[in-house]
């Protein structure tokens, strides 16, 4: 288990090159690129640009681990939803072609004239299809829980229809995660479908049980990377990043006793 950053607010201003060198000033050595943000790694990048981009990865401590589409599989207009499978595809191409593993896609919301159940079936199989893209790249798609879905019943019962072994999710650390029976019981409920990423906020924050949290990660013994969604706006932001990856790495020997 790693800590990365996810290029939200924290990085969204950097370009390619400056987001390499502050991951690595802060000792974060992972990332997750947002679509339009400044480093500019999008579909639109030609052969020789996407090659730039894998070297400047391969010749850092800074691995790519994937890249955070903004496409939402909940359209109820079919060619919506056609367009939006293509982008997520484009982007499946465009992290194999640059060195990533795998792209974030949204489940998001139910709509007032179509059953949930409906709903439901389409995110999943449309994961399914979309799994199989990914497959033939070596990629991973990974459903973030997100937006009206976030719910981890509403996920599971997602997982349940969208089987690839290519499709995962993307844990979120959202207010919805306490619900119910509480934090072990909807982890447990998704759990033997995490993928690569696993977002957070502030580790320090006081809304969400982080301790908690990262002793259930260490408990399933996960190989995947922790990665900071973060939401302030810190005056030194690297600073900011480096003492939330000394916090985490703390977390974790504490979990590990």
């Amino acid at each position: 288990m790693a800590y990365g950053l996810v290029t939200y607010l924290w990085g969204q201003h950097w370009t390619l090159e400056q987001l390499i060198a502050n991951c690595d000033k802060a000792n974060v050595l992972g990332v997750e690129l947002r679509t339009t943000h400044k480093h500019g790694v999008e579909p639109n990048l030609d052969r020789a640009a996407r090659a730039d981009v894998a070297k400047r990865f391969a010749d850092s401590r800074v691995k790519l681990v994937g890249l955070g589409g903004n496409e939402r599989l909940d359209h109820p207009d079919a060619a919506s939803l056609r367009k939006a499978v293509e982008e997520v595809k484009r982007f499946l191409q465009l992290s194999h072609d640059v060195g990533g593993s795998g792209v974030k896609v949204k489940p998001d919301r139910f709509h007032a004239d179509v059953p949930r159940e409906k709903t439901i079936e389409q995110i999943g199989t449309t994961l399914n299809a979309l799994g199989a893209a990914a497959r033939d790249l070596g990629q991973q798609v990974r459903l973030e829980v997100h937006g009206q879905c976030a719910e981890l019943p509403t996920i599971r019962a997602i997982l349940d229809i969208a089987n690839h072994d290519h499709v995962a999710i993307c844990w979120n650390s959202n207010a919805q995660d306490l619900q119910g029976e509480g934090l072990r019981r909807n982890f447990e409920l998704v759990s033997h479908r995490f993928g690569a990423t696993c977002h957070v906020r502030e580790l320090d924050s006081p809304d969400y049980p982080y301790e908690e949290l990262i002793g259930l990660l260490v408990g399933m013994d996960y190989q995947g990377w922790v990665m900071l969604e973060a939401s302030g706006s810190p005056a030194d932001p690297v600073a900011a990043l480096a003492a939330q990856g000394a916090l985490f790495q703390k977390m974790v020997r504490a979990a590990q006793g």
